[in-house]
């Protein structure tokens, strides 16, 4: 299996089965080992982010990420965590002198993606964050598998030229599959498409701004993918959308 399109593929599949081990133990432990993963994710995905816009103010990154994992952690436990989870972006924007709004957007879905997840996770239970991440990692899988053996039209080549409309399909297919093993009735099955799409529009978003800061990686801390926001920012798209259907009242049940 040799050639350019599968040249990642070892160095990535390693990565995968580390992230998966230690995540999935954190996912089924929850409590404050989740909380923790989710902090340090979060806290090195707004590092990650302001390396990318302001790469000659280390320092800046390196507080913000510190700063976003404990303003993470402190939202889960008062009744000011909108105005909490909205510092992190509101400082950044602050102290930087370009990109302001392009790192207060994706700083603050990055705050309340890590405040879905463990919301998720600690009040509606194991089941529906399963659910979650399953959607998430199928239309992954469906989209990178399809999207190298099939190719095809690009989806949105400006901003994302690998990306292509057989491997967005694919993904939206795999999170079929994934809502109807979850729940009966065709409801979960297309609020999991969604959810994929929303994933998928998560990783264009990434995109976006790696073109605009001119660089390939969010950062090189995850051999085969590059940096956390290069591996979960469809994770970030996902977590944002289920937050607004929770939000909405969607008749999500414990597991």
């Amino acid at each position: 299996m040799s050639g350019s399109k599968w040249d990642d593929l070892k160095p990535r599949v390693l990565s995968a089965i580390v992230m998966t081990i230690v995540a999935g133990a954190a996912v089924w432990a929850g409590g404050y080992w989740f909380i923790a993963l989710i902090a340090i994710s979060s806290g090195l995905m707004v590092w990650e982010l302001l390396r990318m816009i302001a790469p000659d103010r280390p320092g800046i990154a390196t507080g913000m990420g510190i700063a976003a994992a404990v303003m993470l952690v402190l939202s889960l436990w008062g009744a000011v965590a909108i105005v909490l989870l909205i510092a992190i972006p509101a400082a950044g924007m602050a102290m930087l002198r370009d990109k302001q709004l392009i790192y207060g957007l994706y700083a603050l879905a990055i705050m309340v993606a890590g405040y879905g997840f463990i919301y998720l996770r600690q009040e509606l239970g194991l089941t529906w964050m399963l659910w979650m991440l399953l959607v998430v990692i199928a239309s992954d899988i469906g989209g990178y598998a399809a999207g190298r053996l099939l190719g095809g039209p690009k989806f949105w080549p400006a901003v994302s030229p690998k990306k292509t409309w057989s491997g967005t399909i694919a993904g939206w297919i795999g999170a079929v599959v994934v809502g109807v093993a979850f729940g009966a009735g065709v409801l979960l099955p297309l609020v999991s498409v969604l959810v994929a799409f929303a994933a998928q529009m998560g990783d264009i978003a990434e995109s976006a701004i790696k073109r605009k800061c001119g660089i390939k990686d969010s950062s090189n801390l995850i051999p085969g993918h590059g940096g956390f926001m290069d591996r979960f920012d469809g994770m970030l798209g996902a977590s944002v959308l289920v937050m607004l259907l929770v939000l909405t009242g969607f008749p999500y049940g414990s597991g």
